[in-house]
């Protein structure tokens, strides 16, 4: 082996090897963090990739998921060209087509159902990635439906949507200047590594950390003063436990309360009801346990809440949970307080930044009027009047029932149906439609069920515009080149604004055109992005000032954090409760015949839905779907590690490996989703859902578990 060869074979960027360093960003957790990375390319492909130093969000750090990026965007099953359905539905059977005849089958399929059966018997929903969004609602809205919809119908909206009821935006933890935390589901360690960085070094200052988790995780192990494990989907009786104490003891900013909070005295006396002498019986936690979270509280100069917007809205009662949980925040006087919560404004693409664009202009320029109604909007109307989006949860008995109107067709970006509860429901009903389009970058079991397949590009293989935390902005290039004809997901839309004939000047003008646009009130030009390989600052960027948001009155119908909220409470044919209230989580199934609590929202290092299932990296950490479960459990049926056992609700049985742990409950269950083998949404109720949000009990399910003999 001569030396250009060694230096070849150790992936040394140089003139001789003709490798270069690129840099990229990873989106396979889109739009968590987008961490930078350095591609090294030669020949146009990606050799291999790590962290960019250079990257103000993950400064050179990447996970275990970014680390396979490399394998990800090179997966055997990578879609090459636009794919048309040559067999029955479902069979999986395609020939390629060129992008011309799947632009114009499109065309003429959805305008001819749009002719017969009107705009909104289309839908329109965008999966992962997220980037893309902004566009496809612009479509959705330019063809002429308000039935666009995303899987965030599951997945952090209603966490946001109880911020909004709350204060009227998001907020988020002070960590850096905080001495206590109360990390509410908080495991970064295996789902969003760079709060566990930070965490750390606010530790080694005298920070101290409640962690509030039915599971002992990393977190717990590595860094926790106090260790609270209530039942899955009780955390709306522990917060008002804690809220009630708090207040019986005088340990809460009454002059605080007095200025900025509404509703207290009726949350005061709803609390009540949540004391010594039912708190462990309903949540497990001791009452012991709940006073001395409270007095750590008490002692407490400045606390911030880490509330996670996946596990704790996954429940029946999860959005009436996650407002009391922020309740804490505004009894303890630390809502838009250094330390404390602050209220942040969302920049770009589910990204806060410390500026604004004009992305909410360009999504919504082209809203239709007079639509019929939104699918999900009459059964979570709370959702759709502050979403303005369909709630997909309700998409599959629509499509069955054709109530209150038909959906004949779907056009999707990643679409994932194992997303949703009782999922072979929905499967049944992308069967039942009349066209189906997905895009993607793998030939996905809902990709096989579609008349037309288009391939899309890894963010390796497009350019895109990333905001970051503290007053950043991006705009990537291409890196390596494209895997076959694929293209990006927003090229898509635009070249389908042209031929559908949409009439959408804006969406025909293209995306870096569209970017201008929504940067337009921006000190920073799309050329100096352009010039540059890192992200830049931008100059109107404002980093966010402690109390200024309550002076100047908040997004509320009172100007103040809600306890009581007058939007809901404006609404009584809604028939929802305007404090935040408390109800059993799990579902009427007969506990003798379903005595575990199924939790399926659970968290692996090695894991992103079912994105990484088959990247072989990722897989060999956990092969085979495997259930954890308590060592007395698992004693109890005779269960060892490795042994297969079955789970079951009333809609099927899957069947999986046994874990017995120390690390979870007694009669709990945790199930890692997304596996195609053992697809643990179809065990999950279509109507045990939280009336509030549309989210799925994912984290709240009766489910019986027996030994496979």
């Amino acid at each position: 082996m001569d030396a250009i060869d060694k230096l070849i074979k150790a992936k040394i960027p140089c003139p001789q090897t003709g490798i270069e360093i690129k840099h990229t960003v990873c989106a396979i957790c889109s739009p968590s963090f987008n961490c930078g990375v350095n591609a090294y390319v030669k020949d146009g492909k990606m050799l291999k990739l790590e962290g960019m130093d250079e990257h103000p969000r993950n400064q050179g750090h990447l996970c275990t998921k970014g680390l396979a990026g490399r394998e990800f965007a090179y997966r055997e099953d990578r879609i090459l060209t636009p794919l048309k359905r040559v067999g029955e539905r479902g069979e999986g059977k395609f020939v390629p087509i060129s992008w011309e005849e799947a632009y114009r089958e499109i065309a003429d399929r959805l305008g001819q159902i749009k002719e017969k059966d009107g705009a909104d018997a289309v839908a329109f929903f965008g999966g992962y990635n997220k980037w893309y969004r902004p566009w496809l609602r612009r479509f959705a809205h330019s063809f002429g439906t308000m039935n666009y919809g995303t899987e965030s119908s599951t997945c952090m909206t209603a966490g946001w949507m109880a911020w909004k009821t709350a204060v009227g935006q998001l907020a988020r933890p002070d960590m850096e200047h905080c001495d206590l935390l109360l990390g509410w589901a908080f495991n970064p360690y295996y789902s969003g590594y760079l709060k566990a960085q930070s965490a750390e070094k606010c530790r080694k200052k005298g920070m101290k950390i409640i962690v509030v988790d039915p599971m002992i995780t990393p977190t717990v192990e590595k860094m926790c003063d106090l260790h609270l494990r209530p039942y899955p989907g009780t955390d709306g009786a522990l917060a008002m436990c804690m809220a009630n104490i708090l207040i019986q003891k005088g340990w809460i900013d009454k002059d605080y309360i007095d200025r900025y909070v509404h509703g207290f005295e009726a949350y005061a006396e709803y609390v009540k009801q949540f004391n010594e002498s039912n708190i462990e019986q309903l949540t497990g936690v001791p009452y012991e346990q709940v006073m001395e979270a409270c007095e750590m509280i008490h002692q407490s100069s400045s606390m911030a809440i880490n509330e996670n917007s996946a596990p704790i809205p996954h429940h029946k009662n999860g959005f009436q949970n996650y407002r009391a949980i922020m309740a804490l925040s505004a009894l303890t006087g630390n809502f838009d307080r250094q330390g404390g919560q602050l209220p942040s404004k969302h920049t770009f693409t589910h990204q806060i930044a410390g500026f604004s664009t004009l992305e909410d202009t360009f999504a919504d320029g082209t809203e239709p009027k007079n639509t019929k109604p939104a699918v999900g909007s009459q059964k979570f109307p709370l959702w759709y009047h502050m979403e303005r989006e369909m709630q997909v949860v309700d998409l599959a008995r629509q499509i069955l029932e054709e109530d209150p109107h038909p959906i004949k067709a779907i056009f999707a970006m990643g679409m994932n149906y194992r997303m949703l509860p009782d999922d072979n429901r929905l499967r049944e009903a992308l069967l039942k439609l009349d066209f189906f389009v997905d895009t993607d970058l793998f030939l996905t079991d809902t990709a096989k069920l579609a008349d037309l397949v288009l391939p899309v590009c890894s963010s390796y293989e497009r350019g895109e515009l990333e905001t970051y935390p503290g007053g950043y902005a991006w705009l990537t290039k291409p890196a390596i080149d494209r895997v076959g004809q694929s293209k990006s997901d927003a090229e898509i839309l635009c070249d389908l604004a042209k031929v559908m004939k949409l009439g959408d000047e804006m969406l025909e003008a293209g995306y870096e055109e569209n970017i201008r646009f929504i940067l337009q009130d921006l000190d920073i030009t799309m050329e100096q992005l352009k010039e540059s390989d890192v992200p830049i600052h931008v100059p109107n960027a404002r980093a966010i000032v402690p109390g200024e948001k309550l002076e100047q009155g908040l997004d509320t119908p009172t100007g103040k954090f809600e306890l009581y909220s007058e939007l809901i409470a404006s609404h009584p044919e809604w028939g929802l409760d305007a404090l935040p209230t408390y109800c059993e989580p799990l579902d009427e199934e007969d506990p003798t015949i379903y005595p575990y609590r199924l939790c399926s929202g659970g968290r692996l290092p090695n894991a992103l839905h079912s994105r990484l299932h088959k990247v072989s990296w990722t897989r060999s950490l956990r092969p085979a779907p495997t259930a954890d479960i308590s060592v007395e459990d698992a004693a109890q049926l005779g269960l060892e590690k490795g042994d297969d056992m079955e789970l079951y609700t009333p809609r099927g049985t899957i069947c999986v490996k046994a874990n017995p742990t120390h690390r979870v409950p007694k009669s709990v269950i945790y199930f890692y989703h997304g596996y195609s083998e053992a697809d643990v949404n179809m065990l999950m109720s279509g109507t045990h859902v939280d009336p509030y949000s549309g989210f799925p009990a994912y984290n709240s399910t009766r489910c019986g578990m027996r030994k496979k003999v």
